[in-house]
């Protein structure tokens, strides 16, 4: 029996794919295993970045695709990639691109999440309760195609399950990092970071990259991998919020400016946001282009949100904010 259609949404005015990508490789993401990756391999699925393609690249298995492509299949079933996320958390909405797969995409997909504690190993997963969170959708070739998906549970892995096989470019996990934060109990840590919890909750502006990736784990490669605004013509200054991986004292904050020589902001002040009102972390400070600044914070009152102001424009490669838990 063929399931009737569920077409994929479009983009909602205030889209899921500005939360972060829990199943980037960037952030930790693995594609632990798939049924069938005969002719393309299936780490693609979460590489960061657009899919590319080159027509008329032919490798021993043909044509060579930047995603994760099946054989054809000549026995019942379907064939599925199974996928732990770097960040484990509530998911928004998931994204799955069939980018420059014309005759050879899936007629339909869907996607289960599962919550598994430790290192399981595939044969556990497998074995592991799973929860729909896209149903069974139809899927066009070349497009992505955009779900929003309801729920405070959080997941540790996905399962991307294409029906009956064929190929798709890439997978986008959208949501709320929300990490198991017991084993730091007693222990400092950056409660900015979007490995630990921390989110970007507003920015001024995001004309060239993500305001979330100033929280992202390592090191920023290059400018895009940072947050840059667009120039300012007017008056007033460019911020973003971060809501902390819990309510803690801040002691040390850094704020990176590398690879940004000649777009780095002048200066820059931390406020934070508490029980106990508004407290300044960091007033107004000089900023280098291309370096990563460190400070000292003597305030000592806990704080659950922190906002960085830069003046008066510019870009972060990165924001941390160490400290502790708790008051």
């Amino acid at each position: 029996m063929n399931p009737s259609p569920n077409p994929p949404v479009d983009p909602p005015v205030d889209p899921f794919t500005a939360l972060p990508d829990l199943a980037l490789r960037a952030y930790g993401g693995s594609v632990v295993a798939a049924s069938d990756e005969s002719f393309a391999e299936k780490e693609n699925l979460i590489r960061p970045g657009r899919p590319s393609f080159r027509p008329h690249t032919f490798g021993a298995r043909g044509q060579v695709y930047d995603g994760w492509e099946t054989r054809r299949r000549r026995e019942p079933g379907h064939d599925w990639a199974l996928v732990r996320l770097g960040l484990p958390g509530a998911v928004r909405g998931v994204v799955v691109d069939t980018a420059h797969f014309t005759g050879n995409h899936p007629a339909c997909a869907s996607v289960e999440a599962a919550s598994v504690e430790g290192y399981p190993t595939v044969a556990e997963l497998r074995a592991a309760e799973w929860t729909e969170i896209v149903p069974r959708s139809a899927l066009k070739g070349d497009a992505e195609h955009f779900f929003e998906v309801a729920g405070e549970r959080c997941y540790t892995h996905v399962r991307l399950n294409a029906f009956p096989d064929g190929g798709i470019a890439r997978l986008r996990v959208h949501g709320e990092p929300r990490p198991d934060l017991s084993l730091h109990d007693g222990l400092g840590l950056d409660l900015a970071a979007l490995e630990n919890g921390g989110l970007v909750t507003d920015c001024s502006n995001a004309f060239y990259s993500s305001p979330n990736n100033v929280i992202a784990p390592g090191l920023a490669r290059h400018q895009a991998e940072g947050w840059e605004t667009a120039r300012r013509r007017g008056g007033g200054n460019d911020w973003l919020v971060i809501r902390l991986a819990g309510a803690g004292t801040v002691k040390l904050a850094e704020i990176d400016t590398t690879n940004l020589v000649f777009n780095a902001p002048g200066w820059a002040s931390l406020t934070g946001t508490g029980p106990d009102g508004e407290i300044v972390l960091l007033p107004k400070t000089r900023l280098l282009p291309d370096t990563r600044h460190r400070f000292r914070i003597a305030e000592t009152a806990v704080v659950t949100h922190v906002r960085v102001d830069i003046y008066p424009d510019g870009g972060l490669a990165r924001v941390r904010l160490h400290g502790v838990l708790g008051r």
